[in-house]
């Protein structure tokens, strides 16, 4: 394809960029009103306790449909939520063709069945070492370790210029299920300076020095901990960790052990890697049903719920609420695994739980049982060497992180390092620039079945409901003012002693309005409701502390 001399190569980050999760960034090359675009992962966060009702958090994908006749594919790194979490939501939409590796279009085509989604997407194979053409665009996957298997960088060539996109990965040398990251072709990309390159890289560990320990690292430590173990051993850890699932299982064979599985998502995975023959060699792995049946002193058990979520399967044990699986005091309980931000609480009452009944836990402050998927300082330094790039834009991470990166690159003498934020239009060739909130962006919530925008949500009243309870208010008036009907109360989350009720302190406060009130006033409905609002709350507060949520209905009748 021939080089025009207004073609531009950009990078438009929607989501990941400022924060940990949602990833979701969009590449366009072309001059600057009839530019073609392809979009990079499509994931997910979740929401927390100050988001109430709210599951899933997506980027809000405005700007692509603006450009949706442009818009020629999505490319699909790895299959971590974060990155592929919103495929099923956003874009069949789009009706462009989505590329992944094999386990992460199986893993997408599970997601698919066990949701129920009726919405299709068009899902095209694609594999490391063999490019790919998409409009303007060459694509080829590159296999990096992750805690996933199939994990990917890619390399995207336009006649202006290259860009290495990570996604998430390391420099692990020894991995359990994939093959280690592809050092030799990041090295010969280094090395063809015929066209420039730029770097998109993932910032997730850049404050931390040294590089990651290897996933062979924490399954030597986990055998340990399997095999001088005096009762059962349960450990939960990433569903989508399969090479750590594997390091367990192996390490319980060897150390004469059955392996029970306990939660939906681990069977789905696990099924997954089978059928693409991950698990060859592997002993057979028993459904919860069997726990009873295995030799206390024989049993490994392997469980959901690392993130402390409710209804997984390690929080229902400790809280006693299993129908099949207990632990007892004397087991061991692992967590090999780390708590994402905002999840610490509630893995920490999980923990809690199981030391009050005796059981033996062991979390990454014990020992080298966790380790993450992401590179620190010094194989960030280790993918600069190889790759000489002339840009460097650091994403996937928070503030701290993507600032701690950027200095990095600096310090490392890249040339250009473009410090970006979601919503940013970062011209990467030619003549690399940030271009600050050029693009509108934002957030979807998913409530329940409804995606919607934060302001569509109805957040912001459950805030306040959480807060101040409710009060509601109804009567009837005639023309006259005289109340012919009620008043009837509803109060929901307000606190009662048995010295005082805020109920009786309301139907007081409901009754000298009423009384004070002269009739003319009490039959306009607006100025009767109006009065007993305020008063309602006045003397709630007076007494509280706090202003209730009030609704006053006043017919007139």
């Amino acid at each position: 394809m021939a080089k025009n001399q207004r073609d531009e190569l950009v990078f438009v980050p929607l989501g990941g960029v400022g924060e940990i999760g949602m990833n979701m960034g969009a590449y366009g090359f072309g001059p600057e009103h009839s530019r073609k675009w392809i979009v990079v992962d499509c994931g997910v966060s979740f929401g927390g306790p100050d988001l109430p009702g709210i599951e899933l958090i997506m980027a809000n994908p405005e700007f692509l449909e603006e450009h949706a006749d442009d818009v020629l594919a999505l490319i699909l790194t790895h299959s971590h939520e974060d990155h592929y979490g919103a495929v099923l939501d956003l874009w069949p939409v789009f009706e462009r063709p989505v590329y992944a590796t094999p386990f992460t279009a199986a893993m997408l085509a599970a997601k698919r069945a066990g949701d129920g989604i009726v919405e299709n997407v068009d899902v095209r194979i694609m594999r490391p070492g063999k490019p790919f053409e998409i409009g303007p665009f060459t694509i080829e996957a590159i296999n990096v370790a992750h805690s996933i298997p199939e994990s990917n960088s890619l390399l995207i060539s336009t006649p202006v210029g290259r860009v290495l996109h990570t996604g998430d990965w390391k420099l692990d040398p020894t991995p359990v299920v994939n093959a280690p990251t592809d050092i030799a072709r990041f090295e010969a990309i280094g090395a063809d300076t015929s066209t420039p390159l730029a770097l998109v890289c993932d910032s997730t560990n850049a404050m931390k020095e040294g590089e990651s320990p290897s996933e062979a690292e924490i399954g030597a430590n986990l055998a340990k901990l399997i095999a001088d173990a005096p009762h059962r051993v349960a450990v939960t850890t990433f569903a989508s960790n399969v090479g750590r699932v594997v390091s367990i299982v192996r390490a319980a064979h060897q150390a004469g052990r059955q392996v029970v599985l306990s939660g939906r998502s681990l069977h789905r995975i696990m099924g997954i890697a089978r059928e693409i023959g991950m698990l060859e060699g592997l002993p057979v792995l028993h459904d919860q049903d069997a726990y009873k049946t295995i030799a206390r002193d024989k049993c490994v058990l392997i469980c959901t719920g690392s993130q402390g979520e409710a209804r997984a399967a390690i929080a229902r044990i400790a809280r006693g609420e299993h129908p099949v699986i207990d632990l007892n005091a004397g087991d061991r309980m692992i967590f090999s695994s780390w708590a994402i931000p905002g999840n610490e609480r509630e893995v920490i009452d999980i923990q809690n739980l199981l030391i009050d009944k005796g059981v033996e836990v062991i979390t990454a402050n014990d020992g080298l049982v966790h380790v993450t998927g992401h590179p620190r300082r010094g194989e960030l330094q280790r993918l600069y060497s190889w790759l000489k790039p002339q840009v460097l834009v650091p994403v996937h991470g928070e503030a701290m992180h993507l600032q701690a990166h950027a200095k990095l690159g600096r310090e490392s003498g890249i040339p250009n390092v473009c410090e970006a934020r979601n919503g940013d239009m970062v011209r990467l060739f030619p003549e690399p620039m940030a271009y600050p909130a050029e693009v509108r962006t934002g957030e979807l919530y998913l409530d329940g079945l409804v995606l919607c925008t934060p302001e569509e949500s109805g957040v912001k009243g459950r805030r306040r409901l959480s807060f101040g309870g409710m009060v509601i208010v109804s009567l009837a008036v005639n023309s006259s003012g005289h109340v012919v009907s009620g008043p009837d109360y509803v109060v929901e989350g307000l606190p009662e002693t048995e010295d005082e009720s805020l109920v009786e302190l309301i139907e007081e406060a409901v009754a000298g309005t009423i009384k004070s009130l002269p009739p003319k006033r009490r039959s306009d409905p607006d100025v009767f409701s109006s009065a007993l609002f305020k008063s309602i709350r006045n003397e709630v507060n007076a007494f509280w502390g706090r202003k209730p949520n009030v609704n006053v209905f006043v017919h007139k009748v």
